[in-house]
């Protein structure tokens, strides 16, 4: 055949077979906003967390930095390890009225939100401390992940067309983005007033004593009165964030249809978990996209687990620390539909450019610890921030398209890849928050105290600075050698529905 002809029978084929199918499986904008809607408080509950549960733990909580380590690790791990084993039970689900997996989202939300507030609970006794957040840590971690497996899956059940379900994950992402700034702001603006003392002023007398330095920067745990004031304001940020929950999840509910796999023929079989494990750790294209975003996720997650701390004790930032966040935030929601129209038109290997923005203004940060400074450099982690978010989820769909195409007679393998991507992300963030909170209990961290010492200050600039830069860049040099381009991706929607 002429390259002519072939071109003819590429335009028929476009024209009368796949045109009436992307018109079929359009998505509308109701759909698409109830769907984004749906996925927001898990990340309310998350940012929440993120940027408040180490300080809580060590200011407010008065567990060691070393403990602090354990829970947050050990939650984070609980959570990974859920993720195999939700993608498993989910992939073993029959159809139901409401779906296969719509099911497990409504189900575990109850629990979701009553382990949230308990997380956030001051217990009256001292010595269980420890054994009470991490319980109830590990059980939030576990829940969100039962929700959340399912629902990065349904993306792969809301159309077939390419275009489309990039839309939907930049709709769930803007969204996911919004309800980290309304957690950051909520916790933000309602904890506040725990973490200001009227006894530290920004810049010390010149005749600083270690009296000074000794003096609480938080209200006093020997005044039971204003210790229980810090900790009730903390119970009802938890307890707004958990009505966000079910407000999100009816509108899921009631908004989101979800649709059989539309490739599936009646002859095919669903792939066994264990099996289907083994070949997506195979995938070339799924290996060299989770590396790369397990790095750079590891990167953001120690610049939002530190970033409070190091504006508090490091750069002398306690009182603009909640709008330092704010502004990060409003730049990410903001900047996820430009990033969206990029890579619709540069590509999405090329979009990966602008996860190292935020390189050498943190370094800056870190150097030049001034006001001004830090608002932009806010904003530019923002643009940053954004872009990584946007991108995994939006390029490991196209990674599903290809195995789906290599392995035409096998069913049930999305929910395969989306837990175990979860589950390699939250190891890594768990390797990072572990490391992070075991280093400030080995260089003396004292909580509470108004200035910290010069190697607690030093390593919280590490975390902020040098260690996601590098991080950063080697997950984008990994990314360099990502398979699957512009071309790739219309050559196997074209092949899948050539098969469909």
């Amino acid at each position: 055949m002429t390259s002519a002809a072939f071109n003819l029978c590429t335009l028929f084929f476009s024209s009368f077979v796949l045109f009436p199918l992307e018109q079929e499986y359009r998505l509308s904008l109701c759909g698409k906003l109830c769907y984004a809607i749906g996925g927001a408080p898990n990340q309310v509950a998350g940012s929440a967390a993120a940027f408040f549960l180490q300080i809580y733990l060590l200011d407010i909580a008065h567990i060691t930095p070393f403990h602090a380590s354990l829970v947050l690790f050990i939650g984070k791990a609980s959570g990974a390890v859920t993720d195999p084993v939700a993608g498993f039970f989910i992939s073993k689900s029959r159809w139901t009225k409401i779906g296969r997996l719509m099911p497990w989202m409504l189900a575990c939300t109850p629990f979701t939100v009553a382990s949230y507030f308990f997380m956030w609970y001051l217990p009256p006794f001292v010595s269980g401390r420890v054994a009470w957040y991490l319980i109830f840590y590990c059980l939030f971690q576990a829940l969100t992940t039962l929700f959340q497996v399912p629902y990065s899956a349904l993306t792969m059940f809301l159309s077939t067309d390419q275009k489309e379900r990039d839309s939907a994950t930049a709709y769930r992402m803007t969204m996911e983005v919004l309800g980290t700034l309304i957690g950051a702001a909520l916790q933000g603006q309602i904890v506040a007033s725990a973490h200001v003392s009227h006894h530290c002023t920004v810049n010390p007398p010149v005749n600083t004593t270690d009296s000074w330095h000794a003096t609480p920067s938080f209200p006093d745990p020997s005044d039971p009165l204003s210790h229980q004031v810090s900790a009730k304001v903390y119970m009802i940020a938890a307890g707004v964030i958990g009505g966000v929950y079910l407000l999100g999840i009816v509108i899921l509910f009631l908004g989101v249809k979800e649709k059989d796999d539309p490739y599936a023929l009646n002859s095919d079989r669903a792939i066994p978990f264990c099996k289907g494990l083994g070949l997506t750790m195979k995938h070339g294209p799924y290996v060299k996209l989770t590396a790369s975003f397990l790095l750079i996720s590891t990167a953001v997650q120690l610049e939002q687990s530190n970033f409070v701390l190091f504006c508090t004790h490091a750069a002398d930032l306690r009182n603009h620390f909640q709008y330092l966040v704010v502004t990060i935030l409003v730049s990410s929601a903001v900047s996820i539909p430009i990033w969206q129209k990029f890579l619709q038109r540069f590509g999405k290997k090329c979009t990966a450019c602008g996860i190292s923005w935020m390189i050498p203004f943190a370094v800056m940060l870190v150097t030049i610890p001034n006001l001004i400074l830090a608002y932009f450099v806010a904003f530019v982690s923002g643009l940053s921030i954004a872009a990584s978010l946007l991108l995994p989820w939006s390029m490991l769909p196209d990674v599903v398209d290809n195995f789906r195409l290599q392995n035409p007679h096998r069913k049930g393998h999305e929910t395969i890849f989306y837990s175990s991507y979860v589950f390699f992300t939250k190891m890594s963030a768990g390797i990072g928050l572990g490391i992070s909170a075991a280093g400030l209990e080995f260089t003396g961290y004292k909580a509470g105290i108004c200035r910290q010492s010069d190697d607690v200050i030093l390593t919280l600039k590490i975390l902020i600075g040098a260690v996601p830069a590098i991080l950063i860049l080697v997950g984008l040099f990994i990314l360099l050698f990502y398979p699957i381009t512009e071309e790739s991706r219309k050559e196997t929607k074209l092949a899948l529905e050539v098969l469909r």
